[in-house]
């Protein structure tokens, strides 16, 4: 099987070298661009392509790989809400992704942000590197005996619930389903969750159930000061009513590994660049603030696991034995 690997990073690259001499049979070809209608043409004579969470998997580009022969989607990462499906399906293509690498990466990011937010260490390392000592705008509370409310409670949101149970939180869930795992955790209903938590966290899938899940009227129902922290997909927050709530005050603050605006940002340099009429600008110009480059996967055990099971979907697509939950339904 040939496989072309679309939006190559050098980590990438080297990850899935390592690994690729035990999948044999199996080539790669790594290009530097990411996946669009005008480099999808580049996949021809290819039997797959291989695409992250941020690639433009829409129909125009599905459209050209199915003029190319692709068949195969293999996407190295857990979400699919790039890709139009139904386009995908009426091809016939089969989308095969990574479900779960590491949830302990993202759910230790995720606590990382809380962390960091709550005793501002964003702000004391740069006030420390110009010599001001001072402790005026640190005051963080302890995470001992709160309460921390995690809304989604699959692997990564149960390993989330740890951590926080490990701090002495107690811990509220909410989710469709209860995850059997999490006995000292209270399933409540999501306004119960939203009005007696100090400590928000995010981790269900965006689906339309779920798209802008936290808006208006749900930041309304949270307590005043809450810290609310999102490590799962931009779209599960409404920027413009979240923006409203830290300007209200209602925020302790706010930790954001996505945002509904990353897909442009992700994994790229854009020092050199003004952020113009940008809601990513106007969310980093708040003290209480930080914001993170979709990095909650990026481990060294994480990007081992992202490696060998995509390229053990790529074996298995071709002896026809592969996990049904690796599979996309279209």
């Amino acid at each position: 099987m040939k496989i072309l690997f679309y939006d190559t990073k050098p980590y990438d690259k080297e990850t899935f070298e390592k690994l690729l001499p035990g999948f044999s049979g199996i080539a790669i070809d790594f290009l530097k661009t990411d996946i669009s209608p005008r480099t999808a043409p580049l996949a021809r004579g290819y039997d797959a392509i291989c695409a992250f969470v941020s690639s433009n998997l829409g129909k125009d580009t599905l459209d050209v790989l199915h003029k190319c022969g692709i068949r195969l989607l293999l996407m190295r990462c857990a979400g699919f809400n790039n890709i139009d499906l139904k386009t995908a399906k009426d091809y016939g293509m089969t989308i095969l992704r990574v479900p779960g690498y590491s949830p302990e990466a993202v759910a230790e990011h995720a606590i990382a942000l809380a962390l960091a937010v709550n005793r501002h260490l964003h702000k004391s390392y740069i006030k420390v590197r110009e010599n001001n000592f001072s402790l005026v705008g640190l005051m963080g509370f302890n995470f001992y005996q709160k309460t921390a409310g995690i809304i989604g409670t699959g692997k990564i949101g149960a390993a989330m619930a740890k951590l926080c149970h490990g701090f002495g939180m107690n811990v509220l869930a909410y989710d469709v389903y209860q995850n059997p795992d999490l006995g000292f955790a209270s399933y409540v209903d999501l306004d119960e969750l939203l009005a007696s938590s100090d400590l928000i966290s995010l981790h269900c899938p965006l689906m339309d159930s779920t798209y802008h899940l936290i808006n208006k009227d749900t930041i309304e129902k949270m307590k005043d000061g809450v810290i609310l922290i999102n490590t799962s997909r931009g779209g599960l927050i409404k920027t413009e009513d979240l923006i409203l709530g830290i300007r209200a005050r209602k925020f302790f603050g706010v930790g954001l590994d996505v945002y509904e605006e990353e897909t442009k940002n992700v994994f790229e340099d854009r020092s050199d660049e003004i952020l113009e009429h940008s809601t990513t600008a106007r969310l980093l110009s708040f003290p209480n603030v930080i914001i993170t480059s979709h990095q909650g996967f990026f481990t060294q055990e994480a990007l081992e696991a992202i490696a060998d099971t995509t390229l053990s979907n790529a074996k298995g697509y071709e002896t026809g034995n592969i996990p049904s939950g690796n599979i996309v339904d279209s």
